[in-house]
């Protein structure tokens, strides 16, 4: 469900806004160096014609000692600072190297000093010359209106840019935005494009899938608990309940009832230890990384004898024959809870489904098979059995050990192989 309190700003307004202004101050800033320009330029101009006049002046003075007559009107000879216009007289006084003066009535004068003659200049009235300045106040209004007009394209702009941009953003806000982590897609990355948005997909997909499969181990793990626990604690239950009655019943004899309640707390002893070693697996397979208690060699047998004996109460009342194949007196390099929880589920599956016929066990190459002669599964069920664990899904028509298997295998990197026809052979390859 969404935050009522929290408020989000639309990521394509704030791309308009900020495209938007950034092409108002471009405009403004590039209209301010156009305008610049145009005065610059007219001032070079007129400049120019007052430099070419004064050569052309001070040249004639050379060869006749006398000053010629100007060839343009509007510049004139002055010989003295006093004679000067009197609207740039001043100002001229005030600061005697400044060359462009604004007098009354709209004119403007250009003055040159001629260098080398004292109290000689030239002075150009351009007022009638003047092309930018009178002009100026239109020019800055057709500026203002093309600034405007720029603004507004790049409004256009900047919204298509800021909806084709801020798309698969939103897509990808509403695809993850308060949705639980089991109804997550399993594959949306792809539909992204590949860029930033992209990487941004699969980090989130990744992390969600790490999350789902998280989940999904520890809804496992509870499962598996109270599975894997039942016959343990049965067992504890049991050896209770037998040294109670041997307690009550004070007319057996005293030695033999010492030896059964010896053997009963060394049934529990032994329960509680499976405990402990089934929690630790569990945990084990709960965890994300395939982290690695030591391995050690185990011996087999004794293992598997431990096993048919805690589960052959599921063979009462069953003419089934459990067969232990000499193969079996050797070692395995393995983890001793896990080799435990793997043979606990496949001998209580063997013997539960088993109503007649032959469990038996060996080992060869190795490899430990358990086969028995009961209904067989499922090909539907086995399939699944050996294809790889992706969603944590479980094989539910064969008990929930053969789930269990199937994920311990994998966490081990032991190769699991289901044949079933008459019966069910099923074998782990400790070798990968």
């Amino acid at each position: 469900m969404k935050n009522k309190s929290t408020k989000f700003h639309s990521l394509s307004r704030r791309i308009v806004a900020q495209f938007c202004i950034f092409t108002l101050a471009l405009s403004a800033v590039y209209g301010f160096f156009c305008f610049m320009l145009l005065y610059n330029l007219e001032d070079g101009f007129i400049e120019r014609e007052v430099l070419q006049e004064a050569q052309y002046l001070n040249a004639e003075y050379q060869k006749s000692q006398h000053w010629p007559t100007t060839r343009n009107s509007y510049m004139r000879l002055y010989f003295s600072k006093d004679s000067l216009p009197d609207d740039m007289k001043q100002t001229f006084l005030d600061e005697p190297k400044r060359i462009e003066f604004y007098g009354q009535q709209g004119r403007h004068y250009h003055l040159y000093t001629f260098p080398n003659l004292q109290n000689t200049y030239l002075v150009a009235e351009v007022s009638q010359m003047l092309l930018v300045r009178p002009i100026a106040g239109g020019v800055l209004k057709f500026m203002l209106i093309s600034g405007a007009i720029l603004v507004f394209f790049a409004f256009i702009i900047a919204w298509r840019l800021g909806q084709k941009t801020a798309k698969p953003l939103k897509q990808l806000a509403d695809l993850v935005d308060g949705v639980a982590p089991e109804n997550i897609p399993d594959s949306f990355a792809h539909q992204f494009p590949p860029n930033e948005i992209g990487i941004l997909a699969r980090t989130l997909e990744d992390s969600m899938q790490r999350i789902k499969q998280a989940l999904e181990r520890e809804k496992c793990f509870t499962r598996d608990v109270s599975h894997e626990l039942r016959t343990p604690v049965a067992i504890v239950k049991n050896a209770v309940e037998v040294y109670q009655t041997i307690d009550i019943n004070t007319d057996i004899n005293t030695d033999i009832t010492k030896e059964e309640a010896n053997n009963l707390v060394s049934r529990i002893s032994d329960a509680g230890m499976q405990m402990e070693q089934t929690v630790t697996t569990l945990l084990a397979l709960a965890r994300e990384e395939h982290t690695s208690v030591k391995k050690e060699s185990v011996k087999l047998l004794p293992m598997v004898e431990q096993c048919i004996i805690d589960h052959c109460h599921l063979l009462n009342k069953k003419s089934v024959e459990v067969v232990v194949d000499d193969s079996c007196n050797t070692a395995v390099i393995a983890r001793q809870g896990m080799l435990k929880v793997l043979l606990d589920n496949l001998l209580s599956n063997a013997f539960q489904y088993t109503d007649v016929g032959i469990v038996s066990i060996s080992f060869n190459e190795e490899t430990l098979t358990i086969a028995d002669t009961g209904p067989g599964i499922e090909k539907e069920i086995s399939t699944k059995v050996t294809e790889p664990l992706v969603k944590g899904s479980q094989s539910t028509g064969y008990g929930f050990g053969l789930s269990i298997v199937k994920r311990l295998c994998e966490h081990q990197a032991w190769l699991l192989t289901v044949e079933s026809n008459q019966g069910t052979s099923i074998s782990v390859s400790f070798g990968g």
